[in-house]
């Protein structure tokens, strides 16, 4: 099956995007997996598929694919591409579009300047709405914040939990380029507190109004950029009273800005940029299955 496709990014958080309005796609996690592998398909963080809206309302559906083939709730950056994306793809010709996703209904909005602008919602603090298992757990207040101990063998990681409509632990670190990323991510990412898995947002202060940040995703690894993470750690450095709205959240693939005031929504502005247009030969479920159980040899 060829299969046409833009290959997005947002802050250098990169994306498959395509069109399901117009052609019709039904991807097993196999194929997903695919597209995303860097040596095999096209490579990106997540496959975002754009479809006609099942609902009253809402001009698009919103379906968002991590790398490892599961469909998940929510992508910041990957909103940002959407709108430019449909635009660009003459789905729509309207500056505001409301999209529907798993977590909910979205509103982007392109600006003059072409950085988009997304209403992410309004972020969801109760554990159970993260979802996270507080049982037995004695947190320590940090600000309007709590800061939950998390076990990793014989240490402990004190961590904001909440939800931008997919699950977020942040936690505060004095200096992000020895953060312990791609060891302790992993470890919060898959721990039992955690029903869903989580994100995992490792985060140090750089101004009043600014934060660095570094994100392992779940399903993805460590990414240039998260939206929702950049989200979720302005979030909690503003409950800490550490830094004040809007914010300035530099990552390794990019800026944006965060704008929050405490029980309104979350808005985020950055830049959606296409890579590049193509078309492709998916291979079928079985195939695409194969290709990735291969081993790779460096040569």
């Amino acid at each position: 099956m060829k299969l046409r496709f833009t290959k997005m990014q947002g802050a250098g958080n990169d994306f498959v995007m395509l069109d399901g309005v117009r052609q019709a796609i039904d991807l097993s996690p196999a194929q997903v997996r695919w597209l995303a592998d860097r040596h095999f398909g096209i490579g990106a963080d997540q496959v975002l598929l754009v479809e006609a809206p099942v609902e009253s309302g809402v001009d698009f559906r919103y379906r968002i694919f991590n790398a490892d083939g599961d469909e998940v709730e929510h992508c910041g950056n990957g909103a940002r591409c959407f709108v430019r994306f449909v635009r660009d793809q003459g789905l729509s010709a309207r500056d505001t579009i409301r999209v529907q996703t798993l977590s909910g209904v979205l509103e982007l909005s392109l600006g003059v300047d072409g950085r988009v602008s997304v209403d992410m919602g309004a972020p969801r603090l109760d554990p159970e709405r993260v979802p996270f298992d507080p049982a037995g757990l004695h947190p320590k207040e940090s600000g309007s914040d709590l800061l939950w101990p998390i076990e990793l063998g014989s240490e402990v990681r004190w961590v904001s939990a909440l939800s931008m409509g997919n699950p977020h632990a942040v936690l505060r670190v004095d200096d992000l380029e020895r953060a312990p990323v791609t060891t302790e991510g992993p470890q919060i990412e898959h721990h039992r507190r955690f029903m869903r898995r989580v994100n995992v947002g490792f985060m140090q202060v750089t101004g009043p109004q600014s934060i660095a940040l570094r994100v392992w995703e779940r399903g993805a690894g460590e990414t240039l950029a998260c939206g929702t993470g950049a989200c979720a750690a302005a979030v909690s450095a503003i409950r800490q009273q550490i830094v004040s709205s809007p914010v300035q959240v530099r990552m390794r693939g990019g800026e944006v800005t965060i704008a929050w005031q405490p029980g309104q929504s979350v808005h985020m502005t950055g830049p959606a940029e296409t890579v590049f247009e193509g078309e492709i030969n998916l291979p079928d479920d079985a195939l695409a299955g194969r290709f990735l159980s291969s081993p790779v040899t460096p040569g």
